[in-house]
Order: C-alpha cells, then sequence, then structure tokens
C-alpha cells in the first residue's frame, strides 16, 4: 500500500485534530457548525452479516447504529472546549450567526458486504479502510467497505468538531475536509493484567471505549495469574471462590459475555489469556496437588519470577484432566465473538520442577518434550474448538517448540524477537518492553531487607526508567524485520502489568501514552519519507486527544503544559 503525504499545518495556535493521522489528510479554515437536528443516513450493508445473538437484527447494522449513536453522543454531550490550542486570551472562537452554516447531513455508504464473521473478524479479515470528505456547504460523505470502516469514519468525523466556551454550539474551522485513510497493521491492541490487582468492568468497558477512539481493534484480557484467579469458572467453582482476592472481585460467566459483546460493537476484539505452565500458582489455593514449588519461601525468586512461586506441574496426568475441564467450560462460551486464545509460556523457571514430583529435574534435555508435550495437548484442545492459539514468545525461541503454522507469537523481549519468530514462518505481535510496557519506571515493588537493600538502591525497576509517550512513539513493530517477511508481523500491543496499577491509577497508567503505540499501529511508524514521524507535529495532535478522552471519562494525564499547546514549536528544541 501507498501511503500518501498528509498535510499539515505548522503555525502557533493550530491544531489539526485527528489521533491517530490518517493516510491522506487535507482540510482547510471554512467554519461549519454542527447540531442535534443533523441526519446520519446509512444505505445499509450490500449484504447484511449475521451470526450470534443477531435477533433478526443484523451485526453490521448493531455496529453503524451504536457508532451513529456515540457520534451524537461525542459531538454533543463528550466535546471540549479547545482553549488550551489557542493563543492566551484570545478570541479564536467563530460567531455564531443567523447566516452561519451548518452540516446539512452526514451519510454513509458502505460499499461491499461486511464478513460473516463481523462480529469477531480474524486478524486482516474485515477492510477497516474508510474516505471522509466536508464540504464547505456542510455535506458530509462517509464511505466503507465495512461497518468498521464505517465506524471508525465516524470517529475521525467527532475529532473534527469542538464545543463553545459558551455552550452555545458545537463548530469545526476546518472545512474543507478530505481524509483518506486505512490501518497499516491488522493487530491493534493493548494487553490488560487484572490478576495482580483487579479492574472492575467499568474500567473494562472504559479501555475498551478508549481504543475504539484511537482506532485500535483488540483488548488481551491477561485475566489470571500467580497471585489471583478471578475468573470464574462454572465447573470448578472453587478457582475463584479461593483464588481471587475477595469475594466482590469476581468475573462472572456473564461479564465476559458482556465485555465481549460490547467490544464487538466497537471493532474490539477482546481475546482472553491464561497463562501456563507458569504464573499458575493460583491455582493451588484450590488445588494445590496441581502446582509444584507453591509459594516457597524466603527464596521464592529461586522458582519464580514474582512470589508466589509455584508452575502446574509438567507430566500430570491430573493437570492434563484439570485443563481439559477448564477449556471445555471456558471455549464454548468464547467462541461466539472471539477466534484467539492466549495460552501463555512465558518466564517458565525450570528450577520449580526440581520440585516437581512428576519430573524432578530442571535438565532442560528432559523438560523440553515434556513442554512439547503439554503444550500439544493444549493446542489440539483450542484447535478441536476452532480458536487459533496464541503463545508467548519463550515457547518457540528459548523453549524451541513445534507449533502450528496458524500460531501467532507475541514477542517482548526484543526486536531480535520479532525477527526470529517472522524468521521461522511465525506470525508475530511486536511489543518490545523498552518500549511498550507501560509499568516500567515506577520503581521498586518489592522490599529489600536491610542486609541486601543497599546494593538495589535507588530501588528501580528491572525496566526503568518510565517509557513516555516519545520514546513509545519511537518504536519501529518492523524494525529489524526483513523487508520479504514484514507480512507476517500482524501488528502489537502496549502493556499494563498492574503491580502498582489498580482503579485508581489505571487511567494515567494507560492513557494517552497507549494512543503513542495506536497511531504507530494504525499509521505506521515512518512518514511518507520514510524517517520517523516528528514530534513536533504530533504532540499537540495528542495533547488534543487527551483533552477528548477527558471528556470521555477517561483521567488521561497531560503531556506538555498549556504554554507549550497555546504557542506552536516553542517548547521544541
Amino acid at each position: 500500500m501507498i501511503w500518501a503525504p498528509v498535510v499539515l499545518a505548522l503555525c502557533a495556535g493550530v491544531t489539526q485534530a485527528v489521533w491517530p493521522i490518517p493516510s491522506s489528510y487535507e482540510s482547510g479554515d471554512g467554519v461549519l457548525w454542527i447540531d442535534q437536528s443533523v441526519n446520519i443516513k446509512y444505505n445499509g450493508a450490500k449484504q447484511a452479516a449475521s451470526g450470534y445473538g443477531s435477533n433478526n437484527t443484523t451485526w453490521s447494522t448493531k455496529i453503524v447504529s451504536n457508532a451513529i449513536e456515540r457520534t451524537y453522543d461525542t459531538l454533543f454531550n463528550k466535546n471540549f472546549y479547545p482553549w488550551k490550542f489557542h493563543p492566551r486570551m484570545s478570541n479564536f472562537e467563530p460567531s455564531l450567526t443567523s447566516n452561519s452554516t451548518y452540516v446539512k447531513s452526514i451519510t454513509l455508504q458502505q460499499t461491499a458486504s461486511d464478513p460473516t464473521n463481523i462480529m469477531k473478524p480474524t486478524a486482516g479479515g474485515v477492510d477497516e479502510s474508510y474516505t471522509l470528505t466536508m464540504t464547505t456547504s456542510g455535506d458530509v460523505t462517509i464511505t466503507g467497505a465495512s461497518s468498521i470502516g464505517l465506524a471508525h469514519g465516524l470517529t475521525t468525523f467527532t475529532q473534527l468538531f469542538f464545543d463553545c466556551s459558551s455552550g452555545g454550539g458545537v463548530y469545526t474551522t476546518l472545512a474543507p475536509v478530505t481524509i483518506t485513510d486505512a490501518p497499516k497493521f491488522e493487530w491493534r491492541g493493548l494487553n490488560i493484567d487484572t490478576s495482580r490487582t483487579f479492574k472492575p468492568m467499568s474500567d473494562m468497558y472504559a479501555m475498551v471505549d478508549a481504543l475504539a477512539y484511537n482506532k485500535m481493534n483488540r483488548l488481551h484480557w491477561h485475566v489470571t495469574d500467580a497471585q489471583a484467579w478471578p475468573l470464574i469458572i462454572p465447573s470448578m467453582p472453587a478457582l475463584a471462590d479461593k483464588g481471587a482476592y475477595a469475594s466482590f472481585q469476581k468475573y462472572s460467566p456473564a461479564d465476559v459475555q458482556a465485555l465481549q459483546e460490547y467490544g464487538a460493537l466497537l471493532g474490539i476484539e477482546v481475546v482472553m489469556e491464561i497463562d501456563q505452565p507458569g504464573h499458575t500458582s493460583s491455582i493451588a489455593f484450590a488445588y494445590p496437588d496441581l502446582i509444584a514449588a507453591f509459594n516457597v519461601q524466603p527464596n521464592w525468586d529461586s522458582y519464580a519470577s514474582e512470589p508466589p512461586s509455584g508452575t502446574l506441574k509438567l507430566n500430570s496426568t491430573a493437570v492434563y484432566s484439570f485443563l481439559e475441564k477448564l477449556f471445555d467450560d471456558i471455549l464454548p462460551r468464547l467462541k461466539p465473538l472471539t477466534n484467539y486464545f492466549h495460552l501463555g509460556g512465558d518466564e517458565v523457571n525450570v528450577n520449580a520442577y526440581t520440585l516437581d514430583d512428576t519430573v524432578g529435574t530442571n535438565d532442560t534435555a528432559v523438560l523440553q518434550p515434556l513442554m512439547q508435550k503439554f503444550m500439544d495437548r493444549n493446542i489440539a484442545q483450542l484447535q478441536a474448538n476452532g480458536f487459533t492459539p496464541l503463545v508467548w514468545e519463550e515457547m518457540l525461541l528459548v523453549w524451541n517448540l513445534t507449533l502450528p503454522a496458524n500460531t501467532i507469537v507475541q514477542t517482548w523481549l526484543s526486536d531480535q524477537s520479532v525477527a526470529e519468530t517472522v524468521a521461522k514462518g511465525h506470525k508475530a505481535l511486536a511489543g518490545n518492553y523498552n518500549f511498550w510496557y507501560l509499568d516500567c519506571g515506577q520503581g521498586q515493588w518489592l522490599d529489600f531487607r536491610p542486609a541486601v537493600s543497599a546494593s538495589f538502591w535507588p530501588y528501580a525497576d528491572y525496566c526503568s526508567p518510565r517509557h513516555n509517550w516519545r520514546l513509545m512513539y519511537s518504536y519501529d513493530p518492523l524494525s529489524g524485520v526483513p523487508a520479504n517477511l514484514t507480512h507476517l508481523v500482524l501488528g502489537g500491543e502496549a502493556h499494563i502489568w498492574s503491580e502498582q496499577t489498580d482503579p485508581v491509577n489505571l487511567d494515567q497508567m494507560v492513557w494517552p501514552r497507549t494512543c503513542a503505540a495506536a497511531e504507530v499501529l494504525w499509521s505506521g511508524a515512518k512518514d511518507a519519507s520514510g524517517q520517523n514521524r516528528s514530534q513536533i507535529t504530533a504532540s499537540p495532535r495528542l495533547s488534543e486527544m487527551r483533552e477528548r478522552l477527558v471528556a470521555r471519562g477517561i483521567k488521561a494525564e497531560p503531556i506538555q503544559m498549556p504554554y507549550c499547546t497555546q504557542n506552536g514549536t516553542q517548547c521544541a528544541l
């Protein structure tokens, strides 16, 4: 695909809206107003998709109807007054008079049929492109090959408009507008950890909403881990009854389904991960006989990356029976709204198997075939249920497992990991922890005994410093990948591990830094000339996106002070 240049103004006090940056974007300086009487007309899908829970209403229509409803809500209830983006004390707002021009109509034209699985499209399985034109006379046309493309176009449309300080109207100063847009990568996600700290459903919905507003399309739900098992499994209720932190910190099957359905309407596929064989200590609270090296103290760090230590036994028929029952319960419930399931496989500590009565050694020559057998069993059950498996990179690059060709390998350790994964013929997700781990730079969450404390001073965490938006924006998922293999890089994810992130600071930890990843994944890391995208033009757009997220109820942190956003490039070096 050829990426057309983007036309952007650099004059002080002017913001050009729209995040992530479109493939091609031209705008003027004409004023248009919009009110709630404007009609949004949809021509309907050529052949509407049907599927799970359709209730005689197609998913295509549901997606577009929801997008229309969200457009009205964003324009008239969740907009913002852009004083921060104009010179101090300036009278920048247009005057609303009896002769002012209003947006007269918004026409949505879907040019092709949605795939029948539009509610859970495979990566690359739906055309997300769109075009948007807005004339100076107030005619708006959004064209897309799919309902998701139309939804993206409406999202972009809302980003062209601002609220008046008096509340007297909603306007744009950018007419005429012509946009042609399509994503660079097929998989654009956020991985959220709900084991180390629980996230209420309201936060999960808010994350999906913010992801959609940034044109991302995957929520990777790392639902369980060593510390807690908050996921209710009806056939094995003890898992959550004993493994959750508290009785009120659980996710029911209805919660899971509701989040999936909410995401599907917004073009966000919820992909669940139950990490294994490591990161499974919380199973021991209900089924202690399945876990080796559980909560070894005080030297837990010899057996795990975090306390409590513990791993599923590697050569246990009881473990196999447990996993079969677990997957028989959860996979059919997930299947209607996702094609994917993440099996984990990261940070397996071989020393734990010295305490595994089914193995009794840390010799990788013994462990490797057992790990192969373990993952073969899990993957076979996934495939029998129609799922595409995901695993962390260690299963391929450290354990050297033979994986089915369609297995997606999630990398995190280095750019080299991406290159090695695609060299082996597997599709890869990028997300180098040195760039896209949002939890980094908070300092240690461990306590240190007096005898060793000084050696850890000043108590930085393993991936310090904090990865600010500029660093995240500089990351190229294709770095080091040969040109003939870039098609195997599906995209990537930002990650919010939650040792020090709970509902109080979740928004600030994730937003707006994840917007930087969103633009890299939608627009590509390079501009039309092949250079890294400019911070100078990105920062005012990101500051504006931050304001739009705040207007949506997301407590996103600021990236600059108003002096900078009011004065163009005066904060640049």
